[in-house]
């Protein structure tokens, strides 16, 4: 067995199908948060809302890259990039609100509810679609239709 510090991952990576995964459920609930923000704050604030669901969608999607990326180098540098990863999208969360919050049609309050609604809605939204078995990690397997829901085999005539 080899030293977990130069062991690495191949195969499919659940991250990355996490992400995408999320990334679709929202992007039809986000105009609807672009709307509430939009009724509290007015286009202010819709403008405000789409630009936090754009940081909220950026940082899943760098989340995943860098675990798929780092888990094919070694295991050691995977676990490194999940605990300074954070760190590092922290930060990039702080410097792009701090580089448009004196901006004209930035709505700080709006900016920030779509901030903590959209991530904690999406990470609570996408416990119900994934997986917790090892034998089928990322998303859980899709349920095969009943029989009786199947459409029937189409039967060949010959001519």
């Amino acid at each position: 067995m080899g030293s977990p510090f130069v062991t690495r991952l191949d195969g499919p990576a659940p991250e990355v199908e996490v992400a995408r995964d999320m990334i679709r459920r929202a992007l039809p609930a986000a105009p609807v948060l672009v709307l509430i923000c939009a009724a509290m704050w007015s286009v202010d604030g819709a403008i405000s809302s789409a630009y936090g669901i754009a940081i909220v969608l950026g940082n899943l999607a760098l989340s995943a890259a860098l675990l798929a990326v780092t888990a094919r180098i070694s295991l050691a540098l995977m676990m490194g990039a999940a605990l300074f990863g954070f760190l590092l999208r922290l930060g990039i969360i702080f410097a792009a609100v701090l580089l448009v919050k004196d901006a004209d049609w930035m709505s700080l309050p709006a900016l920030g509810v779509t901030l903590v609604v959209a991530h904690l809605g999406l990470l609570f939204w996408e416990m119900r679609y994934v997986s917790l078995s090892l034998a089928h990690p990322g998303l859980k397997p899709r349920r095969p239709t009943p029989r009786s829901q199947q459409p029937a085999p189409k039967e060949s005539v010959a001519p």
